[in-house]
């Protein structure tokens, strides 16, 4: 009767979390370069043979690989990446890996993020671009071009977010290694005038927020009644 309950509790703390990271799709489902995050689970047992009792992990979160839609707008300060490949931007907590391509250029030719954060190129550094020259042109390669002149580069990076790994902001992620730069790779490029949609599916992700809601409840009335289960003995026990 006590496995039982063991067992219950830890299904408990297993699907909190998958509820916790459902909400947090869910708020997310229109997050310009949002990237779902799922929970893989284990069953973890102990004893051995006929007396091995399953427990249900916590749970490690991973980072969805699927692309969002890509939304066209036409502000030539936009930019979505084709293929794998993240931004990089430097922020407080270093720097961060984004799939948002909203930018805009500062009076001084700084190009930012909309929270203000510099957009790096391949080689960590700053991208800077003449303040008087207009609207920067972007090859497929994320070149830069002003006036016809190249003036620098959008950094796309590749990095192996792992389980448990950190968000920054709604859309980042902190990278646990460094990030390596992406170089004369045909298959990653830059799409100027476009944005990547969050790969959040709003209904699918309510229809199994519902399921594990059902699941949780489903979950406490077990643990009651196990827990009334263990009063009614310990009564039974105690009269003389």
């Amino acid at each position: 009767m006590q496995d039982a309950l063991y067992v219950a509790l830890s299904s408990q703390i297993a699907l909190e979390k998958r509820l916790t990271t459902i909400a947090d799709n869910v708020a997310n489902s229109n997050t310009v370069g949002f990237r779902a995050t799922g929970v893989k689970f284990e069953d973890l047992v102990t004893g051995t043979m006929s007396k091995g009792i399953a427990f249900a992990s916590a749970g490690d979160t991973y980072l969805s690989t699927q692309t969002g839609g890509m939304k066209q707008t036409g502000n030539p300060l936009d930019f979505a990446i084709r293929g794998d490949g993240w931004f990089g931007i430097q922020t407080p907590a270093g720097i961060v890996m984004t799939r948002d391509g909203r930018f805009t250029v500062d009076q001084t030719g700084q190009l930012l993020t909309l929270e203000g954060y510099p957009v790096l190129d391949a080689g960590g550094a700053p991208i800077q671009l003449d303040p008087n020259g207009g609207a920067p042109q972007a090859g497929a390669d994320g070149m830069l071009s002003q006036n016809g002149a190249q003036v620098a580069a959008l950094g796309l990076f590749s990095f192996e977010p792992g389980p448990e790994f950190q968000r920054f902001g709604n859309s980042g992620v902190i990278p646990k290694t460094p990030p390596e730069p992406l170089v004369d790779r045909i298959d990653a490029g830059v799409v100027q005038g476009a944005l990547e949609e969050s790969n959040v599916n709003p209904v699918l992700e309510m229809t199994r927020l519902i399921a594990v809601q059902r699941a949780f409840e489903n979950t406490a009335a077990l643990v009651r009644q196990t827990g009334a289960s263990f009063d009614d003995a310990i009564k039974t026990l105690g009269t003389k």
